[in-house]
């Protein structure tokens, strides 16, 4: 039977689905912000995987004031870094749109009281 074996190159590869690297990626946003706006929507990614490599683009919502570039920095290294490692992809780009910003001011126009 030991003589049986098949060499590691013919056995073939393990492929991750799409949506597997996209959760891994929404997760690591979650990891990076520490917290979502209490009234916001989580981070959510879309990926594109090709030949061992992969385009992240994430969404998220942030309280506001904040450092958006510092924010998105953390986000970008923090879904770089755990999608190659629990992926083992190649990560070409991660692009992060802040598709909202949650103040005490928009939260308070949202309930009809603006001060």
């Amino acid at each position: 039977m030991a003589g049986d074996r098949v060499a590691a190159a013919e056995r073939g590869a393990t492929v991750i689905a799409d949506r597997v690297v996209a959760k891994i990626a929404a997760r690591a946003a979650r990891e990076a912000l520490d917290s979502v706006p209490e009234d916001g929507s989580p981070p959510h990614a879309t990926v594109t995987v090709h030949h061992g490599s992969v385009r992240v683009r994430i969404g998220v919502e942030l309280e506001y004031p904040v450092d958006i570039g510092a924010r998105c920095g953390a986000v970008r290294g923090q879904v770089a870094h755990r999608v190659t490692t629990l992926a083992g992809l190649d990560v070409r780009e991660v692009a992060v749109r802040v598709e909202r910003l949650h103040s005490d001011s928009s939260r308070a126009a949202d309930r009809g009281r603006i001060r």
